[in-house]
């Protein structure tokens, strides 16, 4: 098995079969959902063992696994996803969404007026909060959570219901800054992609989650609450994840390692999406802005 060190050039990524090997040189590991334990249709059994392999790992202090969503809802309505796939709790310590740093910021906003866009499913995210809600042409605040329907359509179908909110100068909160998610062998459009075409438009867009680095200040206290407070140094953090964008960018900007997932939104890319190794990725790397320190296909131990 190949030693996970930090990795200063694409060339030097190393290629791990599993996480047994380099897992005794972490105390936290801060791990995606979608994508690395689950793909929206079937959850990955050899994910779940390995992170509740990872957290009865002897230590000095608790080996912790704190789980960081871009999912648009509170952490306890993934929690009950998780269940829901037949994850066990035994994989994690606790769950920290850009859901629920997107009810801070409505919260710092409550007084004026939020139109919501996206999902039914979604509107937990205002669950308990004092807010005022506006409509459409009101608002000063949009909180986008998702297309309304993400089977059939695309970003650019919002281009006009996007327009006069640019004009208007309203600010959109972006709770889910994915652009794609998996969803069994297809990808699904996030409300990241909204977020992203309303920039272009000359929008304003304050984001929740990763790879911004608030998202990361809250796992990372998270796990810190668990035992007593005690810091945590940065060194001893992996993040795991399957989006250059949002994982290893995220991970990179907060200095702590990373380990991508290959088979996961890259799949395709890499080469791997029919179940192939994964082969040489140098390539591939170096056409992206950052990249992971280590590689994997599936997280397994």
């Amino acid at each position: 098995m190949a030693e996970m060190v930090r990795a200063a050039h694409p060339g030097e990524v190393a290629i791990l079969d599993g996480i047994g090997g380099v897992a005794s040189g972490f105390d936290l590991i801060l791990c995606d959902v979608w994508g690395v334990l689950h793909d929206g249709v079937h959850a990955h059994r050899g994910a779940s063992d390995a992170l509740t392999r990872f957290r009865a790992l002897p230590g000095e202090r608790p080996r912790r696994v704190v789980l960081v969503s871009n999912a648009p809802r509170p952490g306890a309505g993934v929690l009950t996803q998780l269940d829901g796939f037949g994850v066990p709790r035994t994989a994690y310590d606790t769950i920290v969404t850009s859901g629920d740093l997107t009810r801070r910021l409505l919260a710092e906003r409550a007084a004026a007026p939020v139109y919501h866009l996206g999902p039914d499913r979604d509107l937990p995210i205002f669950d308990g909060l004092d807010l005022v809600r506006g409509g459409p042409d009101d608002a000063a605040h949009v909180v986008v959570t998702g297309l309304l329907d993400d089977e059939v359509e695309t970003a650019e179908d919002y281009r006009d219901r996007l327009t006069p909110w640019a004009a208007r100068g309203v600010t959109m909160i972006c709770a889910n800054p994915d652009l794609v998610v998996e969803r069994g062998e297809r990808l699904i459009p996030c409300a990241g992609a909204l977020a992203a075409l309303y920039e272009e438009m000359g929008g304003a867009v304050v984001y929740a989650g990763k790879p911004h680095v608030p998202v990361y200040e809250a796992a990372l206290a998270a796990a810190e609450a668990l035992d007593g407070g005690t810091p945590l140094p940065r060194e001893r953090v992996l993040a795991v994840g399957d989006a250059i964008r949002t994982d290893v960018a995220g991970a990179r900007a907060f200095g702590v390692a990373s380990l991508l997932v290959a088979r996961g939104i890259h799949a395709e890319e890499l080469g791997v999406a029919a179940g192939a190794p994964i082969g040489d990725i140098a390539h591939w790397l170096e056409a992206q802005t950052v990249h992971p320190d280590a590689v994997i296909d599936l997280l397994r131990w």
